[in-house]
């Protein structure tokens, strides 16, 4: 049998879609499910799909709502989800791939792979301080917009970006905004650059290598970056926006353009579970380990999540008295008492996602809404950090 389909096989086994045995958990699951589901009807939010795991198996899978209107379609284990900015992580990964295979270090200098920086604006020294790894831990300086030239007065204007020429012509009015690695700033342009050094380093378009050598390993067959496959098209949820209570849908089957490394990722919730498969490890199945470390070995992944800098609380990263976020290498390490989880969040085009691992417990949990409210009294972003605590206290502390 060929080896990823070993490893499908395998992550279908560690992750079956039955609760936990055991009343209390039962139970847990239950209340989490009424409290999660009140939240999204309270913000008016149309789909969502929420799993927690435990100990390597799912206890709860919640598929609520609709993925579509006029006919409504209802959420299930085949909708595909836009994953947004969680696909960092993968780029993340990707990179560490190519480390672990002697293509590249962390701290060598992007210039070193892209000699278009040279003319960019860089008031704190040479371009060359800025490394890979400063922009894996967006503290490379670099805005956090790929592309914020545009009118907004214009009724239409590309999604993104669609072709590296049109960043390197931007580059001369590009500037590194603080030194490198003295702070954490959002860089979704830093990420992009990654993509790039993956393209120039392993000679295929980002989307290939991706399907090589994460995806396909994984077992995750339905995940695609961009538009969809023809034969998916239809399991492809739409998404909504929600402003001073009126829904309008975001554009449909949307392509990132050259920003498919830090937001491309689509992907039914079934595939992103076989990648907390992945996070999560294995370590008392041997076998399952060694086919997780052909993705990447573990002592790799780990280093991943070794805090770099912390975060400065804002909109996007909201933390409770007592919790606090730092940026890690891909990945963000949120902090709340004893507790430690890894993950990331991600927004975009009416799609709101987050995950959380814990990996000491081999705990985590994922979820994903296609309706962003934005008012005060129905929002989704603060659904999605109150949901967060609320895990935190009855799921992860329990």
């Amino acid at each position: 049998m060929p080896r990823f389909l070993l490893l499908t096989s395998l992550l279908l086994a560690v992750l079956p879609a039955a609760y936990c045995t055991g009343q209390e958990t039962v139970r847990d699951a239950s209340e989490i499910r009424s409290y999660y589901e009140a939240g999204l009807h309270k913000n008016g939010i149309l789909g969502s799909s929420l799993v927690l795991v435990r100990d390597g198996k799912v206890v709860l899978r919640d598929m609520y709502g609709v993925q579509s209107k006029s006919p409504d379609a209802p959420v299930d284990e085949n909708t595909t989800y836009h994953w947004a900015s969680c696909s960092k992580t993968l780029t993340g990964i990707a990179i560490m791939q190519l480390r672990d295979r002697g293509l590249l270090s962390l701290d060598d200098p992007l210039i070193k792979y892209i000699p278009e920086l040279a003319s960019v604006h860089d008031q704190f020294g040479p371009i060359g301080q800025v490394t890979i790894r400063h922009v894996m831990s967006h503290s490379g300086g670099f805005r956090d917009a790929t592309w914020p030239w545009h009118d907004d007065d214009k009724a239409w204007q590309p999604f993104e970006p669609t072709q590296w020429s049109q960043l390197v012509a931007m580059m001369p009015y590009t500037e590194v905004a603080f030194a490198p690695g003295s702070r954490f700033s959002y860089s979704n342009l830093g990420v992009v650059f990654l993509g790039e050094i993956i393209e120039r380093l392993s000679g295929d378009p980002y989307a290939v290598y991706m399907e090589k050598n994460v995806l396909r390993p994984l077992g995750m067959s339905r995940s695609y970056y961009d538009r969809s496959p023809y034969f998916l098209l239809k399991y492809r949820s739409h998404s909504w926006d929600l402003k001073e209570g009126k829904l309008s849908e975001d554009p449909f089957d949307f392509n990132t353009g050259i920003t498919r490394s830090n937001g491309g990722l689509n992907a039914p919730i079934s595939d992103m579970l076989k990648y907390l498969g992945f996070l999560l490890g294995d370590p008392a199945n041997a076998a399952r380990q060694v086919e997780y470390d052909v993705v990447l070995k573990r002592a790799s992944l780990e280093e991943m999540w070794k805090p770099f800098i912390p975060v400065t609380p804002d909109d996007d990263f909201q933390s409770r008295p007592g919790a606090h976020d730092e940026v890690a290498t891909s990945f963000f390490v949120h902090t709340d008492g004893a507790l430690k989880l890894i993950g990331h969040a991600g927004w975009q085009n009416g799609f709101r996602s987050h995950f959380y691992i814990e990996p000491k417990t081999r705990s985590a949990y994922i979820v994903v809404y296609n309706t962003d409210a934005q008012d005060p009294q129905q929002n989704t972003r603060s659904f999605d950090f109150i949901l967060r605590d609320y895990l935190i206290d009855h799921f992860f502390n329990k």
